[in-house]
């Protein structure tokens, strides 16, 4: 499993393909904000199936599993949920590894909840 802790302004969709390179998913589910050329291409060369909506800026709108995509609201939860720590929203770790650390704390006081 991959970790990538970047600047809050840094944009998500610049760390994806790292975040992706040796990733075997059979799909990838992310909202329109994944959906760029370069990321989509990462996905289809790892044999995977690009769960990932259009923007209504493109010429050419692709198909995608929209019965899956509604899928994609248990992990938006998920985050929700980590956000109510007022230390993970804020960022009050000045370390990567505190930071991590307390996001597996509150993810494990979620999942026993």
């Amino acid at each position: 499993m991959k970790f990538l802790l970047t600047p809050g302004q840094t944009h998500d969709i610049t760390q994806a393909v790292p975040l992706l390179e040796g990733l075997a998913a059979e799909q990838v589910i992310a909202d329109k904000g994944y959906d760029g050329d370069q990321v989509l291409q990462t996905i289809h060369d790892q044999g995977g199936q690009a769960v990932i909506p259009p923007k209504r800026n493109r010429k050419v709108q692709r198909p995608y599993d929209q019965q899956l995509y509604r899928e994609r609201h248990h992990i938006e939860r998920l985050f929700a949920r980590l956000k109510q720590c007022r230390r993970i929203a804020t960022r009050y770790d000045k370390t990567a590894r505190n930071f991590l650390a307390f996001l597996h704390l509150a993810a494990t006081m979620i999942l026993l909840a």
